[in-house]
């Protein structure tokens, strides 16, 4: 008998084309018809979300290596603008769900993203999961020109990080590989100098541009999103609820994942009921 892979803890890794890259995905399978596509943020990758993903199990999970990160393509002309990011969204959706709506969940880059995209395509969003990222951003990556290109060891690698005066190693460490190099970083290093500049600035009117529900998390302690600005998103926002976790950092999903999977499980439930 064939196990449902979300009930296994695995997924298929699956491809897309758009535009000149080729983007890669892990679907973690299930019966539903509610898809719940779930996007990392910058350094990450779509298996950063395996441990959540298998958690809704009514649900169908896809999680994204957006451009430049995990297994999809660095894009070969640094092509790293708002609009390349939001139209990689949209080919997936078209090409592999038959441009049905989903439920987008994205953190940092990815929440970026999720609002974007729901603010141009309204009739492909359901709902919205924005995690701890603004709509006034000033995100600052200038710690990955002090990275090397590979590194003799996993704990050399590891030690980079901190080097670069990153706390969060964990974090920045869940998307490498090991090649005959060396071990080195999935992520398009050189294209952050591209992406980041173009992912700062203030986003006020994609934020408002959408009337799909949102539910916007927040850690207090987070480095990139100030609680005031949060608390302002969701008064000017109709249809968006604030969750602030008062112990956690930027990101939430990993410093209290039973927390998180119940505040986003509680929301995606009240938009079923």
């Amino acid at each position: 008998m064939m196990m449902n892979p979300l009930h296994t803890g695995s997924a298929v890794r699956k491809y897309v084309q758009s535009g000149n890259v080729r983007l890669s995905y892990l679907d973690f399978g299930g019966d539903s018809d509610r898809v719940l596509l779930m996007l990392h943020g910058y350094m990450a990758g779509a298996r950063s979300f395996a441990e959540l993903a298998a958690r809704f199990q009514d649900w169908r999970v896809i999680c994204l290596d957006q451009r430049g990160h995990g297994w999809s393509d660095h894009s070969p002309g640094k092509e790293y603008a708002r609009e390349d990011y939001v139209n990689d969204i949209a080919n997936l959706i078209r090409t592999e769900l038959g441009g049905r709506a989903v439920t987008i969940l994205g953190h940092s880059l990815g929440g970026l993203n999720a609002y974007q995209f729901a603010a141009r395509y309204p009739d492909m969003v359901n709902a919205l999961i924005v995690e701890d990222i603004g709509a006034e951003i000033q995100a600052d990556f200038s710690f990955a020109d002090k990275l090397p290109v590979r590194s003799a060891s996993l704990k050399a690698l590891r030690a980079s990080l901190a080097g670069a005066g990153l706390r969060a190693i964990d974090y920045f460490a869940e998307s490498v590989f090991e090649d005959e190099l060396g071990w080195g970083f999935r992520t398009d290093l050189e294209g952050l100098r591209v992406s980041v500049p173009q992912s700062n600035g203030e986003f006020w009117e994609d934020w408002l541009g959408s009337s799909c529900p949102i539910l916007l998390i927040h850690g207090a302690k987070s480095f990139i999103l100030a609680t005031e600005q949060a608390r302002r998103m969701e008064e000017r926002r109709p249809g968006t609820k604030l969750i602030v976790f008062e112990h956690c950092g930027h990101g939430v999903h990993a410093d209290d994942i039973d927390g998180y999977y119940d505040a986003v499980n509680e929301f995606l439930n009240e938009r079923q009921a």
